[in-house]
């Protein structure tokens, strides 16, 4: 094993659930879901240095929201990974961790989910441990469902409680609005207020979309979020966010990612949702909101 290196950094982007079904219900309690994941090139950052010792700092506009607690998801994973390394090389290496918080907290687009999957891949690169792919993602699901999918953060169907990764159809170049009103809601809460008998089928979709309007047309005729509604009923101002987005000028296609608050608009250009971000901020002045592209790039490859 080679001599650990560093400093290290790794982004933590934004993951958009473009839809959510759920699908049913583990004997043990856990939700069965289907979604189509994409990730946006806007999020957090993990940056992480040699030390004798274990510590998390917290910077950036949210980070103020964060504690450095047991909980905290980005220290669970340093944790984690620590077990790994002192299996293989008989000591606990340590590592100085910063993250830079920029994305809302509690806000369904998967922040504390991505944070966690990039201090996993920092620290793997810091300590210079070659875990196969199948033993960090079967890491990852122990630090919850939505890590695994984060720790590439490229499209993925993701299927299961997040442990079933496909590949996603070919998509096209797509930019996109993001707004939170700048208030958290619990994943918790919202699966608890939703009518816990309905379901949905699993959709398939076709091997590609061309265009962002053929993405979606095909999301707003066969796919929806199954947790949306019981998202309205605990914060009614999702659907002022949703009009919003969707009276956009250029807007495709509107939605709302996980179990929310953060809602998207779909767009075909670059301007488009740079335009649509401005005027939004402008008009809204106590939401967070941004414009972004679809990441493409698989963040865990060389």
């Amino acid at each position: 094993m080679a001599d650990p290196v560093g400093p290290v950094r790794e982004p933590a982007h934004a993951k958009i659930n473009l839809f959510l079904h759920v699908t049913g219900r583990r004997a043990d309690g856990y939700h069965m879901l289907q979604s189509l994941v994409v990730f946006a090139d806007i999020g957090d950052t993990i940056a992480a240095e040699p030390s004798a010792m274990l510590s998390l700092s917290l910077d950036g506009p949210f980070g103020d929201l964060l504690e450095v607690s047991a909980d905290n998801l980005v220290l669970r994973a340093a944790l984690a990974l620590q077990d790994v390394a002192q299996a293989r090389m008989g000591h606990r290496p340590g590592a100085a961790l910063l993250l830079t918080k920029r994305l809302p907290v509690a806000s369904g687009i998967g922040g504390g989910s991505a944070d966690a999957a990039a201090t996993l891949r920092a620290l793997s690169r810091l300590w210079s441990l070659d875990l196969p792919k199948a033993e960090m993602a079967a890491l990852g699901l122990t630090l919850g469902a939505d890590v695994p999918v984060c720790l590439a953060s490229r499209a993925r169907m993701m299927g299961g409680i997040g442990e079933t990764l496909t590949d996603a159809p070919a998509l096209p170049e797509v930019w996109m609005v993001l707004a939170n009103p700048m208030r958290g809601l619990e994943t918790r809460s919202v699966f608890a207020a939703r009518d816990a008998g309905s379901t949905s089928p699993p959709v398939t979709p076709p091997p590609g979309f061309e265009t962002a309007g053929a993405l979606a047309d095909w999301l707003r005729d066969a796919t929806h979020n199954d947790l949306a509604a019981a998202a309205r009923s605990i914060m009614p101002e999702i659907s002022r966010i949703e009009t919003a987005l969707a009276d956009l000028p250029g807007a495709l296609y509107t939605g709302m990612s996980g179990s929310g608050a953060t809602c998207f608009a779909l767009f075909a250009t670059r301007n488009q949702a740079v335009d649509g971000a401005k005027a939004l901020r402008a008009s809204e002045r106590t939401w967070w909101v941004e414009a972004a592209a679809m990441h493409t790039l698989d963040t865990a490859s060389p």
